[in-house]
Parts: structure tokens; C-alpha cells; sequence
């Protein structure tokens, strides 16, 4: 049954990359997309969304003049494509390069972000290249798009050839058995699988972006094959103790599956706080990364335990050390009760000393600014960012850098005056309206015939163009937005273009990420408790992974925002980092080191629930769950950095963050900072008043380890 769903699902999910889309960064409910749809219907030559790049033929002008007008007369005859503008035919001075050498068509497509594509695809091997004696290049966001999609696509393939066998090869080293290393492997299949099936049936309701592919072989893997580690790591331990597979698997289940469950549950709650934004690139991570942990789960809970009971003691078939691997994970746990002991005897200092170079670490981030992607996130030998990197170097201005003002008035004069106020804001080059051109508050150029392509439906189109010095994203250009709002209009207006997105996208996050942070910490913090019944313990481990992502925020600053190490990494530092990354890089990571805090915390309350001894406790929960929680964090970690090979700024920056944070928190926090802390508060880690005590969730688990399992409780445990 399981390998039919899995075949219905690979080919169900055969055609997920083409039903992606790459935007998804606005609200859709902010004034600057309502702006947006507006222009879309009535102004659409207003947005232009395709940008040829035209170089004629040296010395030749009145050659080049007549092949770029037919080019262009061309393009304004192909279906689905309107508002096209050439500098031969505006003779607009910002159409045209600086030194002469390049000349712009823009055009813009109609539909929604995949409508559009359709259209591009379709003619985009008629324009580009060499056409009557000019040589084309295609820009413009629906080109940037297009290569953003295609070279996804290439990444992803690349980046699952890279990690696999590497995981294979780590797998391996832990189990030592082929078999038993091959059984997360299969688990991992299943989650990705199942997943991109999930996720063509959520495009068919609503968009879904691109990266949330990325993230579906990122978690896939990485909590599949946790939890199947787990899972196998503890059935092989009970196989010693407990000859009889079924009733090892049910002593297992009623441990380590607890444990899944209890993780998978928080990694959800994590991923879950990204439905609380109104935009559909975090609501994406949202549907892939619950999807992916649901079926992870429900894979290692149901599929692998099957497995196990056909496999019995097979599961260690085909080892690859023999004895030897035996005594190495001995000495292994040996080593890391070593390790923890000497931690829990120097507590508070390894606590000062390692909290301080985690917010060392993270100082970077204070410095953060943010924008929003552009086609800046390609590669430097992508056709589209050759466009717009001539642009912004060799052109006066970007012809898609201008601010969008909607008035819903027709007065000349009231548009007129309007226009003034508009332009007297600092850096200002001009206002171009239906009425005319306006320069520091004077009328500089009259109406034309193609002002009256301004007014449409009693709405005035004007469009506020920054001077030179102002790029279309940046901090100055937010600030000529905020400004454009603060000038009083005569008239309902509404501000739009890329700028304006920008204020409201990271307006909108502001708003409303206490409430995902309040909605992430409340529910862990009772995820915990319920699993622990201790206090203390929720809010340390709230605290330690909020420290644990430290790191990564610097280093998210330090490197991708600043540029540290961008020709290593292959990649062009655009000043900010895009404002919903770091939304989507807490909740990824929140969750996952979650997962290692409960796998390590709950063998940990195991074995003080046994004994009461404290200290004992924590060196055995630490040496027994160090070497699983190091190759998981290590698995995961080099799926996130092949995933941070690609091509894509954004990815790589998701791809390399997460896999820093994932070893951060397997080092430093789980293997340091945990213990030392438990050493210092010692048996008050445990303490909860009496009367919360009924809300634990208690579980009556299998003998102790050291107890011979009686013939009733093998029947309590897996008898039902």
C-alpha cells in the first residue's frame, strides 16, 4: 500500500515546480497592492514588466532607429502585450544608456504572475539574441521570474545529488548496518513525495512560491530522517534487552514515538505561526513545512514501525564494522559523559562564557536593514540581471523605479497643484502627470497627446520619478514614499510601485510578528511543560533556542547584507536582506533545535523519573542522545548548505543560515549550554507546583533498563 501512494504521489507531484510562483512578498490587502491592481486595470502601460535591452549596430544610427522601431511594432502586435514604449519612438533621454551604446523597449504583459509567464515563454525565443542586425537581451520582472523558476528548478536537482550520498555516507557511520541506515533514508522518500503531492493540490486553491520547494527536501530529509534515527537508534538498543522485536518496537514506541510526536508537534506549531502574515511567500513555508513534519511523523510512527517488526533483528544486517561499531558507540557515550561531566562541574562559567559569544555572535544583526529581492538574487551570469545591472550603471534612471500616485480626482488644477506639492520632496527629480511635467514646484514640460493616457474612469495616474541617486529599493526610496503619503492631496490617493510594497510589506510584519512570537512561545512552552511536567524547563528551552539563533542573524548581516565573503560564496550583496527572510528563518529554525531540545529532554526526564537522581540523569540523557542528535544536526545541516549552493541569493542565504543555526544548536547549546544550566538550578529544574501536576501527560512506560521485562507488561505495551 505504501509504495503505491508513493508512486500516486510522485507522479501527482511530478508538475510542482511549473504552478510556482516567485513573488508573494507584498500584502495583498496594503494601499500599494490595491494601487497595484488598479494600474494593472486601468493603466497597464504604467507597469512595465518586460525590458529589452537593444544594442544596434556602431555608427549606424538611422539603422539602428529603423530595426528598433520594428522590433518594437513587432512586439506591441503579439497578443497578451501592451503599453509598449521605445526610445525611438518617445525619444525619453532616460530609454537610452549614458554613453549611446544601449537603447530600451519596455512593454508589459497582462495577467497575474503566471498568465504572465505563459506569454513569455511563448515569445521569448523570437526577441532575444540576434534579430535583424540587433542584438536583444529580456529583462524585467517577468524575465527575472522566468530565470528565478528555471534556475530553482536546476538547483534543486543539484543540490539533492550533493546531499544524498552524503547522507547516505553519514548514515552509514552511525549505524554501521546498511539495513538500518537505509531505513530513514526511506522515510525521508516518503515525506518528500507525499509533500509535493500536498502541495500541487494547495496551488489549485491558492499560490504557492517557489522556495517552499526547497524548504520540502530541506525538512524532508532532515526530520525524516531525525525521527527515523530516533526511532531505529532505540529499537536496536531494546533488541539487547528485550530479544522479542514486538516487544522491543512497543517500549520504543512508548519512548523515542512519544517523542516524535511531542516534536513534530512543536516544529509545527513553529512553521505555523507563518499563517498569521498575509503574504503567500511565508504562508507557502507554512503549507510545505507542516505538510513535510505531518507526514515525517506519520511515516515514522506507522510505515517504520512495520518495517521494524518484519526486520527484527535483521535490522543490523550488513554491518560494516562488525563488533567494532558496537564498542565504538560504547566508547562514544563514554566520551560524552565525560564531556557533560566536566561541563556540570564548571556550570556557571561555561554558562557566561558561552552566552556571551552567542550575543557576540549576534551584535551584527542590529545593524540589519531590510528590502525587498530583486534581480540582484540571480546570478551574475543570468540574462535578466545583465539587464538591469547595465541599468543601473549605465542608465539615468530604472524605468520601473518610479512611485505610483492613484488620485481619485479629474481637476486640472487640483492635479496640477497637487503635483507641485509632490514635487518640491527631497529628491525629486520630477512629476509627470496628466496635466504635465512638474521640477522643484514649477511646470517644466506641458501636456503631451500620451498625458490624456493618464486619466481613465476618474482616476489621474502620476508617477513621482527619484533623481539619480536614489535606487528603486533602498532606504531612500522608502522614505520618498513615507513622504509622498505625507503631502496633503485634494483627493483620495493611493501610492504604489516597488518602494511603496516595500513600507507596507515590512509594516504589515511589524504588526503583526508579536503576535506569531507570542503564538510560538505559548504553545512550546505548554508543548514542554506537558512533556516534562517542570516549570523551569519550558522556559529555558524558549530562552536557549532563542540564543541558539543568534548566529545565524549575524551571521545573516555580516555576510549576506554587508557582503562579508560574497565572491566565496558566488553571490552580490545588495545592502539589505529581503524583510520576510528573517521571519521564515526563525520559525524554520525555532522549530528545529526544538526537535533536538526534546530529544535530548525527554531521555534526560526518562531517566530521572526512574531514579530521581539528577546529575545522573543528565550525564545519561546527554551520552546517550549526543551521538544521535550530532549526526542528525549534521544531516540536516549538509542539506541546508547544498541547498545553499544554489544559484538564488535568498535560497542560499535560507539554505547556509538554517545549516549554521542547526550546528550552533547541536554544539553549543545541546551539548554546553543545556547542561550547564541543569547543573546550576540541579533538582528545581524539575519543579512544578502540585496542583499543575494532573496536566502532565504521563505515560506508562516500559520496564527500567536494568529490569526484566514480566510477561504482563510486555501485553500492556503491545498487546493493544
Amino acid at each position: 500500500m505504501t509504495v503505491l501512494l508513493l508512486i500516486g504521489a510522485a507522479v501527482a507531484g511530478g508538475g510542482l515546480t511549473g504552478r510556482l510562483q516567485l513573488g508573494g512578498t507584498e500584502d495583498p490587502a496594503a494601499e500599494s497592492s490595491h494601487a497595484a491592481t488598479v494600474l494593472n486595470e486601468k493603466f497597464p502601460a504604467s507597469q512595465p514588466n518586460l525590458v529589452l535591452l537593444v544594442t544596434g549596430p556602431r555608427g549606424d544610427e538611422a539603422a539602428t532607429a529603423e530595426r528598433g522601431t520594428r522590433l518594437a511594432r513587432r512586439l506591441s502586435g503579439e497578443q497578451g502585450i501592451t503599453g509598449v514604449l521605445s526610445y525611438w519612438q518617445t525619444k525619453d533621454p532616460s530609454l537610452r544608456s549614458k554613453d549611446g551604446a544601449y537603447d530600451l523597449v519596455v512593454a508589459h504583459i497582462k495577467g497575474n504572475e503566471t498568465q504572465a509567464g505563459k506569454v513569455y515563454d511563448r515569445i521569448k525565443d523570437r526577441y532575444r539574441g540576434s534579430r535583424d542586425g540587433l542584438d536583444v537581451k529580456l529583462g524585467g520582472t517577468v524575465a527575472v521570474r522566468n530565470e528565478a523558476q528555471r534556475q530553482t528548478a536546476d538547483d534543486l536537482v543539484k543540490s539533492e545529488m550533493i546531499a544524498l550520498p552524503i547522507v547516505l555516507v553519514i548514515l552509514l557511520l552511525a549505524f554501521g548496518s546498511v539495513v538500518s541506515a537505509l531505513l530513514p533514508f526511506a522515510i525521508g522518500l516518503i515525506a518528500i513525495l507525499g509533500t509535493g503531492a500536498v502541495l500541487v493540490g494547495i496551488t489549485h486553491v491558492t499560490d504557492v512560491s517557489i522556495f517552499a520547494q526547497n524548504l520540502t527536501t530541506a525538512l524532508g530529509f532532515g526530520l525524516a530522517i531525525d525521527y527515523a534515527l530516533l526511532i531505529v537508534r532505540r529499537f536496536r538498543e531494546e533488541l539487547v534487552k528485550r530479544p522479542e522485536p514486538a516487544r522491543a518496537l512497543a517500549a520504543v514506541m512508548h519512548s523515542a514515538g512519544r517523542t516524535v510526536l511531542f516534536s513534530a508537534s512543536v516544529v509545527a506549531v513553529s512553521l505555523a505561526a507563518m499563517l498569521v502574515f498575509p503574504m503567500y511567500f511565508l504562508r507557502s513555508f507554512a503549507y510545505a513545512g507542516i505538510s513535510v513534519v505531518v507526514l515525517a511523523a506519520l511515516a515514522a510512527l506507522t510505515v517504520l514501525p512495520a518495517l521494524l517488526l518484519l526486520l527484527g533483528h535483521r535490522v543490523n544486517s550488513l554491518k560494516l564494522f562488525g563488533r567494532r561499531g558496537e564498542a565504538d558507540q560504547g566508547g562514544a557515550e563514554r566520551r560524552w559523559r565525560t564531556l557533560t561531566g566536566w561541563v556540570m562541574r564548571r556550570g556557571p562559567v561555561v554558562t557566561v562564557v558561552v552566552t556571551a559569544l552567542l550575543v557576540l555572535l549576534g551584535l551584527p544583526f542590529l545593524r540589519v536593514d531590510f528590502g525587498t529581492v530583486d534581480d540582484r538574487q540571480l546570478g551574475r551570469q543570468a540574462e535578466a540581471r545583465f539587464v538591469h545591472d547595465e541599468i543601473r550603471e549605465g542608465f539615468t534612471k530604472s524605468p520601473t523605479g518610479g512611485i505610483s500616485v492613484l488620485a481619485q480626482g479629474t481637476d486640472r488644477t487640483a492635479v496640477g497643484t497637487y503635483a507641485q506639492r509632490l514635487s518640491g520632496i527631497g529628491r525629486v527629480d520630477r512629476v509627470d502627470t496628466s496635466v504635465g511635467s512638474y521640477h522643484r514646484g514649477r511646470l517644466v514640460a506641458p501636456a503631451t497627446a500620451a498625458s490624456a493616457a493618464r486619466v481613465a474612469s476618474g482616476t489621474n495616474y502620476l508617477t513621482v520619478w527619484p533623481d539619480h541617486t536614489v535606487e528603486d529599493i533602498s532606504a531612500e526610496s522608502q522614505q520618498m514614499v513615507r513622504d509622498v503619503r505625507a503631502v496633503d492631496a485634494p483627493f483620495p490617493v493611493r501610492v504604489g510601485g516597488q518602494a511603496a510594497m516595500l513600507v507596507d510589506s515590512r509594516h504589515v510584519i511589524g504588526s503583526l510578528l508579536p503576535y506569531a512570537l507570542v503564538f510560538i512561545v505559548v504553545v512550546t512552552m505548554i508543548m514542554v511543560f506537558l512533556m516534562t511536567g517542570s516549570l523551569l524547563l519550558p522556559v529555558q528551552a524558549v530562552v536557549l533556542n532563542a540564543l541558539s539563533l543568534t548566529a545565524m542573524f549575524g551571521a545573516a548581516v555580516w555576510v549576506f547584507q554587508e557582503g562579508h565573503l560574497s565572491g566565496l560564496l558566488g553571490f552580490t550583496a545588495t545592502g539589505f536582506i529581503e524583510t520576510s527572510l528573517p521571519v521564515l528563518m526563525f520559525c524554520l529554525t525555532f522549530g528545529l533545535s526544538m526537535d533536538y531540545s526534546l530529544f535530548l529532554l525527554s531521555r534526560i526526564k526518562e531517566h530521572y523519573d526512574r531514579t530521581g537522581d539528577h546529575r545522573e540523569s543528565v550525564l545519561t540523557g546527554v551520552a546517550r542522545t549526543g551521538g544521535i542528535i550530532t549526526a542528525a544536526a549534521v544531516i540536516l545541516a549538509v542539506v541546508m548548505a547544498a541547498i545553499g549552493t544554489s544559484q538564488i541569493a535568498l535560497t542560499k542565504m535560507l539554505g547556509l543560515g538554517t545549516a549554521l543555526a542547526v550546528l550552533v544548536d547541536a554544539t553549543l547549546v545541546r551539548c554546553l549550554l543545556v547542561p550547564a544550566l541543569m547543573s546550576v538550578f540541579g533538582r528545581s529544574t524539575w519543579w512544578a507546583p502540585r496542583r499543575l501536576e494532573r496536566f502532565r501527560i504521563r505515560e506508562e512506560g516500559p520496564p527500567a533498563e536494568d529490569e526484566p521485562v514480566t510477561e504482563d507488561a510486555g501485553a500492556r505495551l503491545g498487546g493493544r
